[in-house]
């Protein structure tokens, strides 16, 4: 790794997951944000008028970045000349995204995103690096595509998933075949807060448009393997899922039933949750929690209040592992939605690309 800090631009920094970009990123002994770039609106001005009023992670902007001037996000070339790599947190559509993601890659610049345009593109690893580590790989396909040297896209998966996914990961060798999951998720997974969003207060909506889909689909993805020039999804697991949005500023909690090809004991299940470790842990990674997962015995937890803080955010809690009457067994996984789901999950994976040698400064 080199010896200097990367400089590292967020795009889309205005937003919600921007702005819990800038606070990860804040202290990164790593990583320093020397760029930050939004829409042409708030192009032109500091990142803190650009924010003013809507201001939604903590007290303040973090007051190095507050002074920067924001860029216009689709300057890629002049943008591209100053990063070593960017984080994508845009606010634009799939199409106009993916063209965006790729643009970067195409002028050498690693693009570690937190939207959903390229999670299907079969050569661009979707990483929960305690999960799928072994998928960056792929990244030698992509540049291969693209013509690239460094450049690159690497995405995050959706946050529904972030809880119930790395729960499951433990059990793979007991062959989830069937797995029913419901989601409870927090209004920030929506970009807002209470004042922004006062419909929400003593408000439950039984829908949540796409999340279900991703919710059902990404995870296969995920657990797939690299075959040639693709990462070909699974097929050993169904994942049937239904997303509520509820009363919650932060955090997502899944109530999951499960039925395996094996059954172990809940002993075994419990032990493996507690003596997971994941490739970030062993890597001593900067953001990677310790532990990955924790398991509570009391009946009541976790709780998204109490919990969802759990390793700085980037924890998973898991509780109430009980037996079902229809499948094997039944639990409930909370993990915090703009940090391990979001931005913090894509900081750990820039950590982890960094450590492998694929992420370089220029």
């Amino acid at each position: 790794m080199s010896a200097r800090k990367f400089k590292v631009g967020v795009l889309g920094a205005t937003g919600m997951v921007g702005q819990r970009f800038l606070t990860l990123l804040e202290d990164h002994p790593w990583y320093e944000v020397t760029l930050v770039a939004a829409s042409p609106s708030s192009a032109g001005k500091t990142y803190a008028e650009a924010v003013k009023g809507r201001w939604a992670v903590g007290a303040a902007p973090p007051p190095r970045v507050a002074a920067l001037t924001v860029k216009n996000a689709s300057d890629v070339a002049a943008i591209a000349a100053e990063v070593d790599f960017v984080f994508c947190a845009v606010d634009m559509s799939k199409e106009e995204t993916a063209k965006l993601e790729e643009d970067y890659a195409r002028h050498e610049t690693p693009v570690i995103s937190n939207n959903s345009a390229h999670r299907h593109t079969p050569d661009v690893p979707m990483m929960l690096p305690e999960v799928n580590p072994e998928h960056a790989a792929i990244i030698e396909v992509q540049r291969r595509r693209l013509g690239t040297k460094r450049g690159f896209i690497a995405v995050k998966p959706n946050c529904s998933l972030q809880s119930y996914v790395p729960a499951l990961h433990p059990l793979m060798d007991f062959g989830p075949k069937r797995v029913v999951v419901c989601t409870y998720q927090a209004i920030s997974g929506a970009g807002k807060t209470f004042e922004t969003w006062p419909e929400m207060v003593d408000n439950v909506i039984p829908f949540i448009k796409g999340e279900e889909e991703k919710s059902e689909r990404e995870p296969l993805k995920i657990w797939g393997s690299i075959q040639g020039d693709a990462i070909v999804p699974t097929s050993r697991v169904q994942i049937s899922a239904q997303c509520i949005r509820v009363p919650v500023s932060d955090g997502h909690m899944a109530a999951v039933f499960v039925e395996l090809e094996t059954k172990p004991s809940p002993e075994v299940i419990i032990e493996r949750w507690k003596s997971f470790v994941g490739k970030p842990q062993q890597l001593e990674l900067p953001s990677a929690p310790r532990p990955f997962l924790r398991y509570f015995d009391e009946e009541n937890r976790p709780q998204t209040k109490l919990d969802r803080d759990a390793g700085g955010g980037m924890g998973v809690t898991i509780g109430r592992l009980r037996p079902d009457a229809l499948y094997h067994y039944r639990f409930v996984a909370l993990s915090h939605n703009t940090v391990r789901g979001a931005a913090g999950g894509a900081v750990l994976t820039a950590e982890l690309l960094t450590k492998e040698g694929w992420l370089t400064p220029r």
